[in-house]
């Protein structure tokens, strides 16, 4: 699955700019769609809304590091809750 085209992420803090990559790499690789990283992201305290979750995620609009850190923490948790992918097996777990 590869990442969708967004902004450059100018304008935004260094620290924040590699945040938001590593989000972005990890929400595509999990296939997590932004409405599911929003709903747990509030669900758990977070106090920027949907729209402008949405504009961080499009490198629009600058999110302080404590909710930028609960988007991770969401996104993390969800995550988790992926059923594990299946797993090569070794020759003598074949026999």
């Amino acid at each position: 699955m590869k990442e969708p085209e967004r902004n450059n992420c100018e304008g935004l803090s260094l620290q924040e700019q590699l945040q938001l990559k590593g989000l972005r790499k990890a929400l595509v690789s999990a296939g997590i769609p932004e409405e599911d990283l929003w709903l747990r992201y509030f669900s758990i305290g977070g106090m920027v809304g949907e729209y402008e979750v949405d504009a961080y995620l499009e490198s629009l609009h600058s999110l302080p590091a404590l909710q930028r850190d609960l988007l991770a923490h969401a996104a993390n948790e969800l995550i988790d809750e992926l059923p594990a992918r299946p797993r090569a097996p070794y020759n003598e777990q074949c026999g």
